[in-house]
């Protein structure tokens, strides 16, 4: 039912945050501010197919929070996915503004006035894995993140534990998100988005070599989440007022990158050409070796996580009707 607000998405030009907006228009819903910092890349083209009220730059959202809060009395729900998500990000003054200052002074003033708020840590908080990936953790602090993106996300996790936030608020530890409008990211694009300019261009996928005795080359796993599955979860929790805390947001099956590799290759009705490659010196300290999301949590809540798309059919989806015809969320139903 309509509360006759409007929901506020911050990052609603980037990856998740467009698709967000994507799936709240597929549902009637146009009552949306977006907020983002639009810059001089190619994240408007992501917006260009969506319906939204207003649009506010996140510069002048956040003053408006600090001066002006009554400006947030038209809004009912917050999904807070506006951040610096660069793990290889060196910038730790940066960061700590980004991605902890920033949600801090949201999260206060959602508290104050009854906004739902809904807003992205990471499942890179967990670092290596080796204190495990539970999210109902009682003590964050025995976690140990590998990069400086995941301890400022981190950081507020364990800020909004000590101030007994977290029954009032809602933190989703997304594991590897890919999917369409992800294309403006660089560096931080999914392999499925590297590997298509890849194959397109060289026939093959290049894949980084293990250096770890446990798991032989391309054999790595990770817990692969589409964009479309990540946005269900998270609108589910949004929408679910008893739904409090950290959740793990994935599909709770881990599969190897060969496996994506594979995806790929099949998607495209191609035979598969995998090559093995050097990984960058910064990057082999700080890699995880295998993520899986235990979603008990989340499925505690309602959701069926076997409705997620299988690996398979999601990078079909992706490659097929995104990819090759070159389309953002949106413009595949013009």
């Amino acid at each position: 039912m309509s509360t006759g607000k409007y929901t506020l998405v911050t990052g609603g030009a980037g990856f998740i945050g467009s698709a967000l907006i994507h799936a709240l228009n597929q549902a009637g819903n146009s009552d949306i501010v977006v907020s983002d910092i639009l810059g001089m890349d190619e994240k408007f083209k992501n917006l260009v197919s969506l319906r939204y009220a207003d649009y506010i730059e996140a510069d002048d959202l956040i003053e408006l929070a600090e001066d002006e809060p009554e400006y947030f009395d038209q809004f009912d729900t917050i999904y807070h996915l506006g951040a610096c998500s660069a793990t290889t990000e060196r910038d730790a003054s940066y960061l700590i503004h980004n991605n902890y200052e920033y949600t801090k002074i949201l999260a206060s003033l959602a508290i104050q006035k009854g906004i739902r708020f809904v807003y992205a840590s990471s499942a890179a908080t967990y670092g290596d894995g080796s204190q495990g990936m539970d999210d109902t953790l009682e003590d964050l602090h025995t976690l140990r993140p590998l990069n400086m993106y995941g301890y400022s996300k981190h950081m507020f996790d364990c800020y909004a534990q000590r101030m007994g936030w977290l029954d009032q608020i809602v933190g989703l530890k997304y594991y590897n998100v890919y999917g369409p409008n992800e294309g403006h990211k660089g560096d931080m694009r999914s392999l499925v988005n590297k590997a298509y300019e890849q194959v397109t261009d060289t026939g093959e996928i290049g894949l980084f070599k293990s250096y770890h005795p446990d798991y032989t080359d391309g054999n790595q796993m990770r817990d692969f989440l589409y964009v479309k599955d990540a946005v269900a979860m998270t609108l589910h929790l949004g929408n679910t007022p008893t739904a409090n805390g950290l959740f793990n947001l994935g599909t709770g099956e881990a599969n190897t990158w060969n496996t994506l590799a594979e995806a790929i290759f099949a998607a495209l009705n191609l035979e598969p050409n995998i090559k093995y490659i050097e990984m960058p010196e910064q990057l082999k300290g700080k890699y995880q070796y295998y993520t899986c999301a235990n979603t008990d949590k989340l499925k505690s809540t309602g959701y069926d996580t076997s409705a997620c798309f299988t690996l398979q059919d999601a990078v079909k989806d992706y490659v097929q009707n995104y990819l090759v015809p070159g389309k953002h969320l949106g413009q595949e139903e013009v």
